[in-house]
């Protein structure tokens, strides 16, 4: 008990003189914070909207093939050049072929009955003719003969009532002017019966109408057999390189337009005559970024090479991925580098929002707020030193523009991790400060 008493009393005396110590040291042993001061120099300033991206052709295109079959030619593989009407892709074309001969046959079956419909036709319109002359000429003659076989009847009609005629005679030319009369009816009759002979040339002209459409339904069908057989060869659409191959020589592939799947992709063609970059955007930033603006583009495959492009358009439509907003933005690549990108690369960007030249700049740290308003401790002369009332401009997270309150020349304190500083205590300006390092920086991953 004793030893616990002793031990506590040393430790309590231990503690006391360490307190002593510490309240009264030397004042030349109290550590002071060196003051941090900088120049307002002249220098060129930039705000700019950082962004991760991924580079796109111009345009893609998925080749598929009308026509089902099995591959007979595929001359080009990945990453070869293609001209517009090559053939890329080429099917055994035996069905088609033979489907072409047999509509080939088709075509000549009607034709030939077509022709013989013609032919009928005419010779139904030659007859009508020769028949209604004929029956016209009968019609006129039965009209004579009737007429003077009955003026004949009436003469012997008179004379055998003054006795100058026979009984018989009268009977004769009675009976006479009566056929006559029989032969003449007959006439009109078969004049009437032409009649009908035109209705059974107008059934001809209805058979030649059929015909000439059967003929034209086989002409169609030989034309859509053509392009069947014309579909087994696959052409170039575009200029362009071969992005992807998915089929070989021998594969046996689906119609793209008859299989419910959507067919077979052959290959895709991309054409890289124009390359773009498809930066997501912050919905913060998306407001200070307009079409026309620079853009400094890097990629992580040429870690020393900055490519430029220029804002070409930027999404109406923002995407919603776990709860953060992005917008797209399209960026042309403009240069000869471009031709080093190549689709799908990763890639980060800095689209410039703003920029000035040859303007007063401090260090962002240098700029305190105070009562909402920013100032800036100048270093006088003679040690001393005066807050002085600033307007600000740019910045860029590292620096600041002055517009007003300070002259080139002038020191001013850094408030070095200070909380107070304009990052941290007032409104972000245009274009917020860089989030991450861009050109030399580690890679970044999407």
């Amino acid at each position: 008990m004793k030893k616990l008493i002793v031990i506590l009393v040393v430790a309590a005396l231990a503690g006391g003189g360490a307190y002593y110590w510490w309240v009264y040291r030397p004042a030349h042993q109290v550590e002071v914070a060196p003051v941090v001061t900088e120049k307002v120099e002249r220098g060129n300033i930039r705000t700019i909207v950082a962004a991760n991206g991924r580079v796109v052709s111009n345009l893609d295109v998925d080749i598929k093939c009308k026509a089902s079959g099995e591959i007979r030619e595929l001359p080009f593989d990945v990453s070869d050049q293609v001209k517009k009407d090559q053939l890329l892709v080429e099917l055994d074309p035996v069905d088609e072929d033979r489907v072409m001969r047999q509509s080939e046959v088709r075509v000549s079956a009607a034709e030939a009955q077509l022709e013989i419909a013609r032919h009928s036709l005419e010779v139904a319109e030659r007859s009508l003719v020769t028949d209604r002359q004929k029956a016209t000429v009968a019609l006129q003659s039965a009209e004579v003969r009737s007429k003077d076989a009955r003026a004949k009847a009436d003469r012997v009609k008179e004379l055998y009532a003054k006795k100058l005629s026979s009984q018989e005679e009268l009977e004769t030319c009675e009976t006479a002017a009566v056929q006559a009369g029989t032969d003449l009816e007959t006439a009109k009759v078969k004049l009437e019966e032409l009649k009908t002979q035109e209705i059974a040339l107008e059934l001809r002209r209805q058979e030649v109408k059929q015909a000439e459409s059967d003929a034209q339904t086989a002409k169609i069908a030989r034309e859509i057999a053509k392009d069947r057989l014309d579909d087994t060869r696959v052409m170039a659409p575009i200029d362009g390189i071969v992005a992807v191959r998915n089929v070989q020589i021998g594969q046996i592939i689906s119609s793209g337009i008859s299989n419910v799947g959507g067919g077979t992709t052959m290959l895709t063609l991309s054409d890289l005559s124009r390359i773009f970059v498809l930066a997501s955007v912050d919905e913060s930033y998306i407001g200070q970024v307009r079409e026309g603006q620079d853009v400094a583009i890097a990629a992580d495959a040429y870690r020393d090479k900055q490519f430029r492009g220029k804002v070409v358009r930027i999404a109406t439509r923002g995407v919603n991925l776990s709860n953060v907003v992005t917008f797209e933005v399209k960026i042309e690549v403009v240069g000869e580098a471009k031709k080093l990108l190549k689709p799908e690369m990763t890639t980060n960007v800095e689209v410039t929002t703003a920029e000035k030249q040859n303007v007063p700049l401090v260090p962002a740290e240098a700029i305190v707020i105070k009562a909402g308003k920013p100032f800036a401790t100048v270093m006088k002369d003679d040690g001393t030193k005066e807050d002085v009332r600033v307007t600000t401009g740019l910045t860029d997270g590292t620096k600041t523009e002055i517009a007003q309150g300070l002259a080139e020349g002038q020191t001013v304190v850094v408030y070095k991790g200070s909380g107070e500083t304009k990052w941290s205590g007032a409104p972000k300006q245009q274009g917020g400060p860089p989030r991450g390092t861009m050109f030399g920086g580690p890679p970044r991953k999407r």
